[in-house]
């Protein structure tokens, strides 16, 4: 299953929009600066949703900037051809998105002050979230089958590679002043009091009015209905598509690998 991936430092990468020469320079030498907000995701964790919620915060609910902007030049993907480029030319505090590992950051965020926000959400959701993305676009190989993807998933041979090490890395981070950790599960099922937690978090104080606005604009059906790469956006949607079995073997390999973390970190059932 090696086709259809760009590999980079032993992890499949989308062969689309990436290369090798850019994932290096941005992994080893692009600096995070103190002003920066870094939103960090494992694939299909919620991170466009995120995104409008934090243009909105910026912009205290004026919808001008995400109706008139596209979302990837709002917030550049850090790892890509065009965001690397984006992010290098942009002057003054960025709002930027990676779904690196923690192990290949740019290590620069870590003596830096820059805010990091890191979206985690259910990997049963996740991965079928996942088979859909990949299925329907043409940036890496796509899966013959839900089976398919479920073995590639539990093998960490899909796009960024294994979620458990992608969130065992970050969780690394959770205990840091400048990190704010939040799960997809949480913002559905409170968003305001999410929302409001994230603005504390960036130091931004938004009015009843303004709350209201970024709250109402960057709900899922109202954000994301012009995006091709969202589904459901719901929880739980795992149940319609895993069999018995499937869910069994991903809860054994998740008792294995998330082993030593207080359980209360992740509200998934």
């Amino acid at each position: 299953m090696t086709d259809g991936y760009l590999w980079f430092e032993g992890l499949p990468f989308p062969v689309v929009g990436y290369s090798y020469e850019v994932l290096k320079e941005a992994c080893a030498q692009f600096v995070i600066k103190d002003e920066d907000t870094v939103l960090v995701t494992y694939p299909k964790s919620g991170s466009h949703w995120v995104i409008e919620i934090l243009c909105l915060i910026h912009s205290k609910g004026d919808t001008k900037w995400i109706q008139s902007v596209p979302i990837w030049e709002r917030s550049p993907w850090l790892e890509s051809n065009r965001g690397s480029k984006l992010l290098k030319e942009r002057e003054g505090p960025r709002l930027l998105a990676s779904h690196l590992p923690f192990h290949l950051f740019p290590t620069s965020l870590f003596t830096s002050k820059a805010k990091v926000i890191y979206i985690m959400r259910n990997p049963k959701d996740v991965l079928v979230s996942g088979y859909y993305f990949w299925t329907m676009t043409h940036v890496s190989t796509k899966p013959e089958s839900v089976e398919q993807y479920f073995q590639w998933f539990m093998e960490g041979n899909v796009a960024y590679g294994s979620w458990f090490e992608h969130i065992r890395g970050w969780m690394s981070m959770r205990d840091r002043e400048n990190v704010l950790l939040l799960s997809y599960e949480e913002l559905q099922k409170d968003p305001r009091s999410t929302i409001e937690r994230i603005c504390q978090f960036l130091g931004k104080k938004l009015n009843p009015e303004e709350l209201d606005s970024v709250l109402k604009n960057s709900s899922f059906q109202n954000s994301l209905k012009d995006f091709k790469i969202t589904r459901k956006g719901i929880c739980g949607d795992w149940k319609n598509h895993l069999t018995v079995a499937q869910a069994e073997a991903l809860d054994k390999l998740y008792q294995e690998k998330m082993a030593g973390f207080p359980k209360e970190l992740f509200p998934w059932e």
